[in-house]
């Protein structure tokens, strides 16, 4: 006589095992997709968004003048052909930095941002100096367009 075994498999334990398969598939298509370049198209917009480029700029010193009260201000930028090296302001004597404590430290923070390769709308404000930060964002983001090489559209 041959020996029969009988398998008894309850409906919950299909129900688990099904659920359980289920994610192990959902958490290996999640790993590829995160972790597969498939276009390299997909990382030059990576490079994009970052704010390198190939030839992003013009290398050189470009000027733009902020206004501070009654005191006229000349930020100055110096890029090379792919990113920031300093920024600076020109004419900032001691009167505006008593007046005016925030803009030096704020200056030196957006710098070292920028320097390091954030993107300049990427830079975290911080709460205290934000409307000073934005007034030096945007005298920084004047001084690029001008160190934008121009294309043909333009």
């Amino acid at each position: 006589m041959s020996k029969t075994k009988i398998v008894v498999l309850q409906m919950k334990e299909l129900v688990y095992t099904g659920i359980f398969v289920g994610l192990g598939i959902l958490l290996v298509i999640l790993l590829i997709v995160m972790f597969y370049p498939f276009h390299k198209d997909e990382s030059a917009q990576e490079a994009d968004s970052s704010g390198i480029e190939a030839n992003a700029y013009i290398p050189g010193v470009y000027n733009s003048q902020l206004q501070l009260g009654d005191t006229s201000l000349n930020l100055e930028v110096a890029v090379d052909e792919n990113q920031i090296k300093s920024v600076s302001l020109v004419n900032l004597d001691e009167s505006i930095t008593t007046m005016y404590p925030l803009v030096q430290p704020s200056l030196e923070y957006i710098e070292e941002e920028l320097i390091a390769g954030t993107a300049i709308d990427d830079i975290a404000v911080n709460e205290k100096s934000k409307y000073t930060q934005a007034m030096l964002v945007d005298g920084i983001k004047n001084a690029l367009e001008k160190a934008k090489p121009k294309t043909e559209e333009q």
